[in-house]
């Protein structure tokens, strides 16, 4: 299980905890005073959740919409919970569509003149919070000026619809805290993306991100992949659209570039991005190199503990290493099987961007395996390209 997975089922399961003391203590309370039955108690409650549901995403698409127009971006499309409006040719079109969110996205795109400064994506990320906050504010302020009305009386209307606006507030505030938590969680959130962004350093990547979204929705290959100097997670990983894309037309040696300033700058990235970048080397030493040089770099550059994170690492470009690694540097069948049994795993984690890619780089190392131990029958293993 990833770290976000887990991290974003801790977060599910306070939310979740909290959630049942609402209903067991303030909601439970009203439905004692409320004079609805049973049913129509279920009704309502039901009808409040999905109110509040709906409420919030709509506010924090427009908070989306607020930020990225104040930060200076064009809007693509509006997601709100499946409902998609995206802009076409000037018209507005409608869709069902997945989105990248936990009720919504926003796309945008840095639409600038090269006088222009580059646009800013923290008001993009930090307005839906805001206007989630003015919901969950309006909400309680109803709440208490229709109880103060009701005096008392719960069964009033007046006073249902006072306990309807606060479950819409505490709806809200369930989605604030998600999407506040400045950690990668299973969708992206706007707390991880600010904590992101805040970083000069990021900004130029995250627009350079945004360009290369656009182009790979649309169709077009000709855009020109921007790489930086400044090495950080963020511009590592934009750094590898352009790795995926040399690699892809057989640029080995300027993939090779590209991915040695990652590995040099170790010290300021993450564990996880440094042992996929020296993953990515490896691979391109025994695929391009002779394996005396190849077996020399795994020798003296790669320690035992960086080999052990690379085979436990399920990722595409880890998975591959480890293969070569094991098939035609170690001649261990019994872990170059281990490595393709992670095959699946990896490939459904790798972005759609890049699987085309990956089946080919993972073909050929698996045909350079084959070729190196017939007697292995690993022919099984292949997999269609696209």
């Amino acid at each position: 299980m990833k770290k976000e997975d887990l991290t974003g089922l801790l977060v599910y399961a306070l939310l979740l905890a909290s959630a049942i003391i609402f209903a067991f203590t303030v909601m439970k309370d009203f439905s004692g005073r409320s004079g609805f039955e049973t049913g129509p108690f279920i009704a309502f409650m039901l009808g409040a959740i999905a109110s509040g549901v709906v409420l919030n995403a709509i506010f924090g698409e427009i908070g989306h919409v607020i930020g990225a127009k104040i930060g200076g971006y064009a809007i693509l499309g509006v997601n709100i919970l499946g409902l998609n409006f995206s802009k076409v040719d000037n018209k507005v079109k409608f869709n069902f569509k997945g989105y990248d969110g936990l009720t919504g996205e926003t796309r945008i795109y840095p639409n600038k003149k090269d006088d222009e400064k580059e646009p800013n994506p923290v008001p993009y990320s930090l307005f839906p919070s805001v206007m989630l906050v003015v919901l969950i504010t309006l909400s309680i302020v109803l709440f208490i000026t229709f109880n103060n009305i009701a005096d008392g009386n719960s069964t009033l209307p007046i006073a249902r619809m006072g306990y309807f606006l606060l479950v819409v507030a505490y709806i809200g505030m369930m989605i604030f805290v998600y999407n506040i938590v400045p950690l990668k969680l299973d969708t992206i959130n706007d707390g991880y993306r600010l904590r992101l962004v805040i970083n000069p350093k990021n900004r130029e990547a995250f627009n350079e991100l945004l360009k290369v979204k656009k182009a790979i929705e649309t169709g077009d290959k000709n855009i020109e992949v921007k790489t930086f100097d400044t090495i950080t997670n963020f511009t590592a990983d934009l750094n590898f659209n352009k790795v995926y894309l040399l690699l892809d037309e057989g640029k080995f040696e300027e993939a090779k570039v590209l991915i040695k300033q990652v590995v040099e700058n170790k010290d300021d990235i993450s564990e996880k991005t440094y042992i996929r970048a020296k993953a990515q080397l490896i691979y391109i030493n025994i695929m391009l190199e002779s394996i005396e040089e190849a077996e020399k770099y795994y020798t003296d550059e790669v320690p035992v503990a960086e080999r052990r994170l690379i085979s436990k690492d399920i990722s595409m470009a880890s998975v591959r290493a480890y293969m070569l690694m094991s098939g035609i540097l170690d001649k261990s069948l019994s872990e170059t099987e281990i490595a393709l049994n992670h095959v699946m795993r990896a490939f459904k984690k790798t972005p759609k961007n890049r699987q085309a890619t990956e089946l080919k780089l993972y073909n050929n190392a698996l045909k350079r395996v084959i070729e190196a131990h017939p007697s292995w029958n690993l022919d099984g293993y292949l997999l269609e390209e696209k």
